[in-house]
């Protein structure tokens, strides 16, 4: 069996062997072949066990096939294991942004792209910037709307192993009013048909129902809601809410029949509270919390995604003049009052997870948060939490990642140096593993080798 698995993944990876000069680039897996993939023995100089807050030093994690077999300082390494030297390395769960746009891309600016791009282009853009995520360590995503299902494309080509990404957990359209935030605004009514259910927008409990169970239905992991005005919409105030109680608490109803969570983008303070009593699991962005609001979220186990690095994205667009007048003026009006939000959740302790709103700038860039969330006044190590143990807790897939523990998805990440002392340094990923498979070796991407 073990010159069996050697052969097969020579010929799936040769190009792989020749870069590195070691048979193992694409994590020795032999998944084509149906034969058993070889182990793996990563060491690693330091190990960072997330749930703690500890560095552990001189571990070696043993991984059989996508999963972890045993994660300690005396483990036996098999003889036909192929070993990764990352002792000079911190070695650290693969990273979790839970606010994507993989399919959105900032390049031609925010105005009128729909007019110009045809079916199916949104999905190609995602390809793009699936690899480049990837690249930069982030194993799982939560992408949070996307037109013409083109996220849930993309999610199924990364799974099938037809183009490198990481993993995806989808929301489709999301979902809210007429004129709202989650809707086209800003066009003459013919430019195209007015949309309902179908790309998410919804008026009254009973569409709300509708539009929830259609996007389920087509392929969505997580229900995205717009409970008020936003940023880049045209044609409303960026803190006004939009969606009812009513509206939102059948909607977490119909989700939570489908074993769907709800995350609600939600800058003005009344859309918070409104969202948080009605039982949504995240609020994205929380521009304008008040004490009440993070009462609410502590009581109610609510999440906070900041988004800090859309907020700065938007801020310097407007000061270029790269936004929409209408944009600009929310952009500055808002940022203000997000930095403190941040800082008084910080402070308070309510449950924060990492995302970036990627895709109001470009992607690839997502590790840049940190800083941000450093200086709002969190420490390194719980800056790294909010990306590995408490986003798979957002989630609800803590029993399959953000820890390296046995028996959990063999997502690894690897950086020079000591994030801890240095955050930054999260920014510059020498080593991606997702799922047993490296991606990214000695800072080199290694190359992919489509599966199908």
């Amino acid at each position: 069996m073990r010159s069996k698995a050697l052969a097969l993944t020579f010929v799936v990876g040769c190009s792989t062997w020749s870069l590195a000069g070691s048979p193992m680039e694409l994590g020795a897996m032999v998944r084509a072949s149906g034969g058993q993939p070889r182990p793996i023995a990563v060491r690693a100089g330091r190990l960072i066990d997330v749930k703690n807050g500890q560095v552990l030093e001189n571990v070696v994690i043993l991984i059989r096939g996508e999963r972890i077999e045993v994660v300690g300082r005396d483990v036996a390494i098999p003889a036909d294991a192929e070993v990764i030297d990352l002792s000079r390395h911190t070695v650290l769960p693969g990273l979790m942004d839970m606010h994507t746009h993989l399919t959105g891309d900032p390049s031609f600016g925010y105005s009128d792209h729909r007019l110009h791009e045809w079916p199916g282009y949104a999905a190609l853009i995602g390809a793009k910037n699936a690899r480049r995520t990837l690249l930069a360590g982030f194993t799982t995503v939560r992408n949070v709307g996307a037109d013409e299902w083109a996220d849930v494309a993309l999610r199924d080509a990364i799974r099938n192993g037809i183009v490198p990404g990481p993993r995806m957990y989808v929301s489709a359209h999301a979902i809210g009013i007429t004129g709202g935030h989650c809707d086209t605004n800003g066009y003459r009514p013919d430019a195209w048909p007015e949309p309902g259910i179908e790309r998410g927008i919804a008026n009254g409990v009973d569409e709300a129902i509708k539009a929830v169970r259609y996007q389920i239905k087509y392929g969505a992991d997580v229900i995205k809601i717009c409970a008020t005005g936003g940023v880049l919409s045209a044609g409303d105030a960026v803190g006004v809410p939009q969606l009812t109680f009513e509206e939102i608490r059948a909607i977490v109803q119909t989700a939570a029949m489908a074993e769907r969570r709800v995350a609600a983008h939600a800058h003005g303070t009344e859309g918070i509270k409104t969202a948080i009593r009605a039982g949504v699991a995240s609020i994205e962005h929380g521009s304008m919390l008040d004490e009440e609001a993070i009462r609410l979220m502590k009581e109610h186990g609510t999440y906070l995604v900041p988004t800090l690095m859309a907020f700065e994205s938007v801020v310097a667009g407007a000061r270029s003049g790269k936004l929409a007048p209408w944009s600009a003026k929310k952009a500055l009006e808002i940022e203000p009052h997000a930095r403190r939000s941040i800082q008084m959740a910080i402070r308070a302790g309510v449950n924060i997870a990492f995302g970036t709103d990627a895709g109001v700038f470009p992607h690839g860039e997502n590790a840049d948060e940190f800083r941000l969330l450093v200086q709002a006044g969190m420490t390194p190590i719980e800056a790294i939490q909010s990306a590995t143990v408490h986003a798979a807790r957002l989630l609800g897939v803590e029993n399959e990642l953000g820890t390296i523990e046995p028996g959990k998805l063999a997502d690894l990440i690897a950086v020079r140096g000591d994030p801890r002392q240095d955050i930054t340094r999260l920014k510059q990923v020498d080593f991606v593993m997702k799922g047993g498979i490296v991606y990214k070796r000695d800072g080199v991407e290694v190359p992919f080798v489509p599966m199908r």
